[in-house]
């Protein structure tokens, strides 16, 4: 194989992991309606959010570990590597759909509060189960917060074509990803939803910063380091991060965008999530560059016990964030049906917190036992 492209260094990136875990901590978050809390959370400051930061990380963490083993063992056997990651989450998925709607059937009939199955969109499946399931397992059904998984299952599933090309014609790559980035967005190209409708996270479009994260692993951010270290980014940048973030509160409060022109508060909100608005891309892509600018791969502060946590969730990322989507709905309940007050609030957050921690620290256990060595017997005593 003839590679263009420079893979990272071997070893773990405790960025990736602070970062998703930081994302799937925000993306339980910003999952409860109404909940103070998710003031903490990047999508409060800036036109991106947590689910840009997953989309990408889970990027260049397909190209970070793919990519060396198509290198080095063959297309066929890394793209069959990629190909059963995607079965794994695909089953993960499913079996989060079901106790999903099962956990929403259950909470409805406990508190007697039938627009719980409409406000989750799981409703169609109580009318028609058959056909519902069956438009669930083709991605097609998703009930609300459930839609990151199908979007991931489905870039994974093309990864193999889009990871060799990477390897030989890096920077090409990228090139026609954001063409297509850009005709989805001009043609109005998306997949189908059922019953109704398409997908709330645009493959079409949502690639880009899938296919922008492997660029950034293999080579794209070596490329980019001179700017990215230059004193223009750091003034540019800081700029756009701050119009960004006036431009967002503008839009959570109506004082402040009562005071701006019309056309320019329009042009910003609402915040086209599903078809990744051009705005959005610019500002993670800022981010992105200034996490690389401040924040080293061998920094000693990942070991410190206060990082650790959020450090674990990000490396149990499917686990914990399945959890989260489940856990999410419970808090969402509880602050509707039993109290909405500010210290319920407070509560649900931190305890869904701690419980997704618990579970990632259980898996990552449960993960050293299984691989530990199995010790032999002692020898039996010689006979006397």
């Amino acid at each position: 194989m003839d590679v263009k492209a420079v893979l990272p260094p071997r070893g773990r990136d405790y960025r990736l992991d602070l970062l998703r875990g930081f994302a799937n901590w925000a993306i339980y978050l910003d999952h409860i309606p109404n909940n103070a809390v998710n003031w903490v959370t990047q999508k409060n400051f800036g036109f991106s959010d947590a689910a840009d930061l997953f989309v990408f990380i889970s990027g260049y963490t397909a190209s970070f570990v793919y990519a060396r083993i198509m290198m080095e063992r063959g297309f066929v056997i890394g793209a069959t590597r990629l190909v059963k990651r995607a079965w794994q989450i695909y089953v993960a998925h499913v079996l989060l759909f079901v106790i999903y709607i099962a956990e929403i059937g259950y909470l409805a009939q406990r508190y007697h509060d039938p627009n719980l199955e409409n406000e989750f969109n799981v409703a169609g499946f109580m009318h028609n189960p058959a056909e519902t399931l069956y438009q669930g397992l083709l991605l097609a059904f998703k009930p609300v917060n459930m839609d990151v998984l199908p979007l991931y299952i489905a870039l994974m599933v093309v990864y193999p074509l889009v990871l060799a090309m990477m390897l030989r014609r890096l920077n090409l790559t990228l090139v026609l990803s954001f063409l297509l980035y850009l005709a989805a967005r001009h043609f109005g190209w998306n997949l189908p939803a059922y019953p109704g409708g398409t997908w709330y996270f645009n493959p079409f479009c949502w690639q880009f910063l899938f296919v922008f994260g492997g660029w950034f692993a293999l080579g794209g951010a070596s490329e980019s380091i001179k700017f990215i270290r230059s004193q223009s980014f750091l003034v540019l940048g800081a700029a756009y991060l701050l119009f960004a973030l006036v431009m967002t509160l503008a839009g959570r409060f109506p004082e402040l965008g009562q005071a701006m022109p019309a056309w320019l508060y329009d042009a910003f909100n609402p915040n086209d999530k599903t078809n990744l608005a051009p705005y959005r891309v610019l500002h993670f892509v800022i981010l992105a560059f200034f996490v690389t600018r401040y924040l080293p791969r061998e920094w000693a502060g990942y070991e410190s016990p206060i990082l650790q946590p959020i450090i674990k969730c990000g490396q149990q990322s499917l686990e914990v964030f399945c959890s989260g989507v489940f856990l999410a709905v419970i808090a969402h309940v509880l602050l509707v049906e039993v109290s909405g007050s500010l210290s319920m609030q407070v509560l649900v957050s931190v305890v869904g917190i701690v419980l997704m921690t618990l579970l990632a620290y259980y898996r990552s256990w449960s993960k050293k036992v299984d691989k530990a060595p199995v010790k032999a017997p002692p020898p039996p005593a010689p006979a006397e």
